[in-house]
């Protein structure tokens, strides 16, 4: 499997799985090395929502929310999907040279999903979601050019082990593209972003990245937003697709170690982008150009089989879930946000990995001046997951997930997924 495939997918294996996936499908092509790799899995959900909340994130798990509209408020819904998990099917071709003392390298993916729409229609939600170049020498590191995994928060999610499953698959979320594993329930989405992006050598088990990456704007599916211009608009501050005049700054920066028995990593990484073309009522909001933040910490322990992993991270501005999403309310004033998770693992003599999780996301209410949300938001998610190597390219994977969401002193919602299926690492 090619190096950098491994950011999103052999992450995973070392991680989770009781083996490591080897190379891909290596073919020598005059002065380039082609590799093929990827990724093939899917899994059969179950899930059950309960809730009154109405409005907001919390309709998501409550049975009222996305692609509900059989449930009215305060019912329950069962969901059965067939779907592909946290990870999407991934197919990778990427080449490797040596040129002018350079080390070059190219990578380009396709992402077709499992499920389809309605019977008929065969086609199948897909992403292209990584387009990327590389040149560098290990003496001074290297430089990234392209779409590929964003900086912050990317080793959050290459350590949580829904990786190999599904987490969180309520609310129709399971019928999408990909699940959302513990995406809101613990960490941030690191998204998969244009860049330009500077890699140091490795010093030792010390390594640090830094990048500019595309700004966007600030969104909302907390309640209502604007609809059309001049319409009536009693949601968040909302504008359309890219950010305006600076780029998008992140940063990471991790150390890894072995003694003995022992292996680990920490990390810390960041993000800071100003924000603007904020609108309310279809016009802009006059002076409330701001900037959204946020900062990280975790670190990752493996010992006789077992392996802990602890995660924090906080913000202002960057929203919850997805970057953005919320930060700002409808007078373009910023919200807080944080949280985290922590997990443990353990490998059986089968070889194979039990493990147990739980983690939290928050946002908060603003206080004071036109804030629309009902309260403070928190997200969270126990998470059980049984993952056996069947062999070294093969894994089978149980997991059990239960997310609560609530904006504090109103609506509460929970949703209980179950899963079952399989994974292949090429």
């Amino acid at each position: 499997m090619n190096k950098n495939i491994k950011l999103a997918v052999a992450g995973a294996v070392l991680a989770l799985s009781a083996t490591a996936a080897n190379a891909g499908i290596i073919i020598p092509a005059g002065d380039w090395t082609v590799d093929i790799g990827g990724v093939v899995n899917t899994y059969a959900t179950w899930t059950r929502n309960t809730g009154t909340a109405t409005t907001g994130y919390a309709t998501l798990w409550s049975g009222n929310g996305q692609g509900d509209a059989l449930a009215g408020a305060g019912t329950s819904k069962t969901q059965a999907n067939m779907t592909t998990g946290l990870l999407p099917n991934y197919l990778s071709v990427s080449g490797t040279t040596r040129q002018n003392d350079l080390d070059v390298s190219f990578t380009i993916s396709i992402n077709p999903g499992s499920s389809t729409t309605h019977s008929g229609i065969q086609g199948s939600n897909q992403e292209n979601r990584q387009a990327f170049l590389t040149f560098g020498d290990k003496s001074w590191g290297s430089v990234k050019v392209g779409k590929d995994l964003g900086i912050f928060a990317s080793d959050a999610i290459l350590n949580d082990m829904t990786l190999l499953g599904v987490g969180s698959g309520a609310g129709g979320l399971a019928g999408n593209q990909t699940t959302t594993g513990r995406i809101g329930t613990g960490f941030m989405y690191a998204d998969w972003k244009a860049q330009l992006a500077y890699t140091t050598p490795n010093f030792n088990g010390f390594q640090a990245t830094a990048g500019l990456t595309q700004a966007w704007n600030t969104w909302s599916n907390i309640v209502a937003s604007k609809t059309a211009a001049g319409a009536a608009n009693n949601g968040d501050a909302y504008s359309n697709g890219r950010g305006g005049e600076q780029f998008a700054y992140e940063g990471k920066a991790s150390y890894s170690f072995a003694a003995n028995d022992v292996t680990g990593k920490v990390w810390v990484s960041g993000i800071s982008q100003n924000v603007d073309q904020l609108y309310q009522n279809g016009s802009a909001i006059t002076g409330k150009d701001d900037r959204a933040y946020a900062g990280d910490i975790g670190a990752n322990v493996n010992f006789a089989g077992f392996g802990l992993t602890g995660y924090y991270y906080a913000g202002s501005g960057i929203g919850q879930t997805v970057q953005l999403n919320g930060g700002f309310d409808k007078d373009g004033k910023a919200r807080d946000s944080q949280g985290g998770y922590v997990q443990a693992t353990y490998v059986l003599p089968t070889k194979t990995k039990v493990g147990l999780s739980w983690g939290s996301s928050q946002l908060d209410k603003n206080t004071g001046g036109n804030d629309q949300m009902t309260g403070d938001l928190e997200d969270s998610m126990w998470t059980a997951g049984v993952y056996h190597p069947l062999t070294k390219h093969l894994n089978l994977v149980a997991e059990y997930s239960d997310v609560e969401s609530e904006y504090k002193g109103t609506g509460k919602a929970h949703g209980h997924t179950g899963s079952l299926g399989a994974i292949l690492f090429f």
